[in-house]
């Protein structure tokens, strides 16, 4: 042990300073050598050591969405449609690089009121399931190179009205963008109304329709929605959400039905023809008694008269109102035809008694100017309601409408919706036309 330690003494003095130093950069030289050696010898051996990206992936992006009156969902990847069970399944390989896709179903009614439960209730309900693992989705039986829309003929389908605010506009607003590129998948599939509405389909899509409820195979597909986009308001398009306007939708009728007449005539540069006046005549409720005397008295003012009734057949309709300078008529679906009429015409509501105010202010009042057209509302006086004939004067209907409206909506329906009829005071109503030809000459 003291051997040991008197040796070191010794080693250590042997050297200086400068010396211990020069021998520990060779130290350090020498292994760097031998590490250098060591890789030339085994290089061949060795590969590259694996790179491994790591991409931040983006926010979670929702595949369904709730906007206002509806709920849609739009997928795209490797895409199947089991029409049997009402699923749509968004296989996990979908999943584009970087983009989360969410393990998640929902339940989706392809039907454009949402919070109407009694229009729901007339529609198939759809489960959308995203992030399914390729083992458990059915295998495709028939693939398809063009986007899919999925959407119910169900809900208030067949109510003229609810026909353009619900399905028809909605559809424009979904489909549009494809042009034509697009196949329609029909659930609660409606004979009647396809028929009505062949020049719409037509127009929108190049496609042959498919009645997914009946279908035995799983319809593959890149580009799926399922529901239909359409604004919070009735009969309307908010040009700032969406690419399109009401000023589009109603071009895009015009040439769907081979629309003529673009705007309105004014009356001092019309070379002396008389403005038209369509009267929307109804054959059950909600009708003019007496049609002929204000065909009459409109005649007088210089109006040539037009009385028809709105029905199944679209196209003819159409081009009756569109040759028309001002329409009007009782509060109802039949006034949803103004879609058709030229630009700057005029939209005469006849509201009934009831308390209509806000139903015709928010069906056809507001909508009315998204279409450029000018409006004009005539309320009637309690005289005027063939409700009358049916209640004495004291009564509740008569005096105090707000009283049956708290009874709720079918009680509200039962009476002003369904039994009244309008005997229009021809003298009251005059200044109403000569109101519009006032408007005609602007």
């Amino acid at each position: 042990m003291g051997e040991k330690m008197m040796y070191d003494t010794i080693f250590a003095r042997s050297f200086s300073r400068y010396d211990q130093k020069k021998l520990s950069y060779g130290a350090f030289l020498g292994c760097l050598l031998i590490a250098l050696s060591f890789c030339t010898f085994f290089k061949p051996y060795l590969g590259p050591l694996p790179v491994r990206k790591y991409v931040v992936p983006e926010k979670m992006k929702p595949i369904c969405n709730i906007e206002g009156r509806t709920e849609y969902c739009e997928m795209n990847g490797d895409i199947r449609i089991n029409g049997k069970s009402s699923t749509v399944f968004m296989a996990a390989s979908s999943q584009a690089a970087g983009i989360l896709v969410e393990n998640s179903s929902w339940i989706v009614s392809p039907y454009a009121r949402k919070g109407d439960e009694e229009a729901l209730n007339r529609v198939t309900k759809w489960s959308v399931k995203s992030g399914v693992d390729g083992y458990a989705v059915p295998q495709c039986n028939q693939n398809h190179r063009v986007p899919a829309i999925i959407f119910s003929l169900g809900g208030y389908a067949g109510n003229n009205f609810h026909d353009y605010t619900d399905i028809v506009i909605p559809l424009y607003l979904t489909s549009r963008q494809f042009d034509g590129e697009v196949k329609f998948l029909i659930t609660d599939r409606n004979p009647w109304w396809i028929n009505k509405f062949q020049n719409v389909l037509r127009t929108l899509s190049r496609y042959e329709l498919i009645d997914i409820d009946k279908e035995e195979n799983v319809h593959c597909f890149t580009t799926v929605i399922v529901g239909l986009k359409r604004n919070p308001k009735e009969l309307s398009i908010d040009p700032s959400k969406s690419p399109y306007s009401m000023k589009d939708f109603r071009q895009f009728l015009g040439s769907a039905y081979s629309l003529k007449k673009d705007t309105a005539i004014k009356i001092k540069d019309n070379g002396g023809k008389r403005p038209r006046l369509l009267i929307l005549s109804r054959k059950r409720t909600r009708a003019f008694t007496n049609t002929n005397g204000i065909a009459k008295m409109a005649r007088r003012l210089g109006f040539k008269v037009v009385v028809a009734e709105a029905d199944s057949n679209v196209a003819r309709f159409a081009e009756i109102v569109n040759s028309c300078d001002v329409m009007m008529g009782v509060h109802g679906a039949g006034l949803t035809n103004m879609v058709f009429l030229p630009e700057n015409a005029i939209l005469i509501q006849v509201v009934p008694i009831g308390g209509f105010e806000w139903l015709a202010r928010t069906d056809f009042g507001e909508p009315s100017k998204y279409m450029s057209l000018r409006y004009l509302e005539y309320k009637i006086k309690t005289e005027e309601s063939t409700l009358i004939q049916q209640y004495p004067p004291q009564h509740e209907v008569l005096r105090n409408p707000a009283s049956i409206e708290k009874q709720g909506w079918y009680a509200f329906k039962s009476v002003y919706l369904e039994k009244q009829n309008v005997h229009l005071d021809v003298n009251r109503f005059r200044p109403t036309l000569l109101k519009a030809l006032e408007l005609l000459h602007q």
